[in-house]
């Protein structure tokens, strides 16, 4: 883990609606408090500024039942 937040977009699929964002704001939050979510419902994409790397992050998403991978 850094100590220098960065910048993750991430492409997830599965995302739909408000209960989505809040779930997936609420699996990266609960590993990086500091961390700023925003989420591109139109776009299925995340994109993240924490101090995680971006496997922890797409993790956090992933076991809350999306798809996420850092985007190309």
């Amino acid at each position: 883990m850094s100590t220098t937040p960065q910048t993750l977009q991430l492409d997830v699929k599965g995302m739909s609606c408000q209960h989505c964002v809040k779930a997936v704001t609420r699996a990266v939050q609960a590993q990086d408090p500091q961390a700023t979510v925003e989420v591109d419902l139109t776009q299925g994409r995340v994109s993240v500024s924490t101090v995680l790397e971006a496997d922890a992050v797409a993790r956090a998403i992933n076991e809350e039942g999306y798809e996420a991978h850092a985007a190309a």
